[in-house]
């Protein structure tokens, strides 16, 4: 069977999702305000990340929780400073653009937004004939594969909040960015940073599908439901996807579990293609990124599904191997032998 190093959505979703999806889906009520069950979804989540008080709606997928919640905050004139290397600058398709706000690219180090990027983008829009920046988007884990720290975290939001910036997380992999040693903060901690807004994956880990967007921010609180279903992102069924995030925030806190699994995978990934003479280059939590010989990828492609991430000269490409909690020790050892054959 082929394995798939591809940052898709693996193996459907978690048995232990499916199970409990099951589990609580014939129970019968009559108003969704009433819905205990469906309720334990947002219960949870203030619960593990501290925040009693945030606003919590289950959006269906990772692009339409940037381009719902970032459209939302912005008034037609303003846009979102992002990392060039950001996912909503380069892999959904231009979708916030085609709500009218302009994403303001600046440089980025490894992936991840710096303060300065953050002062070069106000210091190029300064006067009413420039798209007035109003968002600092970030990404973690980032498209590099890289994790914010605690500190770094904490320095963007202060930053931010001095020159009058809302602050937005794309969290499609904030499982596996908070199981990771480079961020050293835990839940509670991250909640309490301050962001205005954010989403907790669902999808990339182990869940069916949907996201949690969170919002701390009171300002940006009313009437977000109407904004939702206006952009076509109020899902019918919500009691679904609030099931499987009661399920992830249970007692045994399985998201972070799941994450750990596929951070430990990579690991071992990144330890393994070190020990047989790789090119490793970024990678954190359940990424690892090397480089191949073109001649290489095509005899691995044979196996296992690779995506090249970008080329490095005629002959060479760098390639992005993501792990997910459905790697299994058995699928890395196969990858890093196959990967010494080729020497």
């Amino acid at each position: 069977m082929r394995y798939s190093f591809f940052d898709i959505d693996p193996g459907s979703a978690h048995p232990e999702i499916l199970a409990y999806l099951a589990a609580n889906n014939l129970d019968h009520f009559i108003d969704p305000e009433e819905d205990k069950v469906a309720a334990l979804g947002p219960a949870r989540i203030k619960k593990v990340f501290g925040l009693p008080d945030a606003d919590i709606h289950f959006m269906p997928n990772g692009t339409s929780s940037n381009v719902v919640g970032l459209s939302a905050m912005l008034k037609p004139f303003e846009g979102v400073i992002c990392p060039a290397t950001g996912h909503i600058n380069n892999y959904e398709a231009g979708a916030l653009e085609a709500t009218g706000h302009k994403v303001i690219a600046v440089e980025s180090i490894n992936g991840k937004l710096t303060t300065r990027g953050i002062d070069d983008a106000l210091q190029s829009h300064e006067d009413y004939l420039t798209v007035k920046p109003k968002v600092v988007y970030l990404t973690n884990v980032t498209e590099e594969g890289t994790v914010y720290s605690r500190s770094e975290l904490e320095e963007i939001v202060a930053h931010a909040k001095k020159h009058g910036l809302y602050t937005f997380l794309d969290g499609a992999r904030l499982a596996m960015a908070l199981a990771s040693k480079t961020a050293a903060i835990t839940m509670p901690e991250f909640g309490q940073l301050g962001l205005d807004m954010f989403y907790i994956g669902g999808t990339k880990n182990g869940g069916l599908y949907g996201e949690a967007l969170v919002i701390n921010n009171d300002e940006l609180k009313p009437d977000f439901e109407a904004y939702m279903k206006r952009q076509g992102a109020d899902m019918g069924k919500q009691r679904p996807m609030s099931l499987q995030f009661a399920r992830f925030f249970d007692e045994d806190n399985l998201w972070l579990k799941l994450a750990e699994h596929a951070n430990l995978m990579a690991g071992k990934l990144r330890q393994g293609l070190k020990n047989s003479g790789a090119e490793l280059v970024n990678g954190d939590a359940n990424h690892a990124f090397v480089t191949i010989s073109d001649s290489g990828i095509k005899k691995l492609q044979a196996d296992y599904d690779i995506p090249i991430w970008q080329k490095i000269d005629p002959q060479t490409s760098k390639v992005r191997l993501v792990c997910s909690w459905a790697t299994k020790n058995e699928d890395i050892d196969g990858f890093i032998g196959a990967f010494k054959s080729l020497n």
